[in-house]
């Protein structure tokens, strides 16, 4: 039983809404996470969740195939922990948004392996959104709680300098 477009749409869009509007809080207040790295981590577990349990033809999935999901996600995490540095000096952050990436990539090759070809148009579509939108989004936040006198989150803990 495969769900309408629409419903995918609405639930990779809620998930990736909802753990955003997370990263946003974080983001300002002050944490080295924000919009776009929570928002890729909500997108991917659901694009995850709808292949494996969903109604998308979740029986078309063996047992071998989910323990290898299982190994994909788990290993991968550890190459995007390696994109991740912290820095002493002033004590920052880098990298997460980029380690959200590699975990997000990691869930659209299980997705496109599985030719789930429509969930694979929809999460990338909105992550491409989101890595577009993510930053200003969170400019105009800090703009409106703080005035424009205040930094942007560019000069937050989690992008320095930029």
């Amino acid at each position: 039983m495969d769900i309408d477009l629409t419903e995918i749409v609405l639930r990779l869009g809620i998930a990736m809404l909802a753990a955003g509007a997370v990263g946003l809080n974080r983001d300002l207040h002050g944490k080295p996470i924000g919009v776009r790295t929570l928002g890729l981590v909500g997108l991917s577990t659901a694009v995850v969740v709808l292949l494996s349990d969903a109604g998308i033809a979740h029986a078309e999935i063996s047992d071998a195939t989910s323990r290898v999901v299982q190994g994909i996600l788990t290993g991968i995490g550890f190459l995007g922990a390696g994109v991740i540095v912290h820095r002493e000096a002033g004590k920052r952050v880098h990298g997460l948004t980029s380690a959200a990436c590699v975990w997000f990539t990691a869930c659209i090759g299980i997705v496109c392996g599985a030719g789930k070809w429509h969930l694979v148009l929809v999460a990338g579509v909105f992550a491409a959104l989101l890595l577009s939108l993510g930053r200003p989004v969170e400019r105009w936040f800090h703009r409106m709680r703080d005035g424009d006198s205040h930094q942007s989150s560019d000069a937050g803990p989690h992008q320095p300098g930029k």
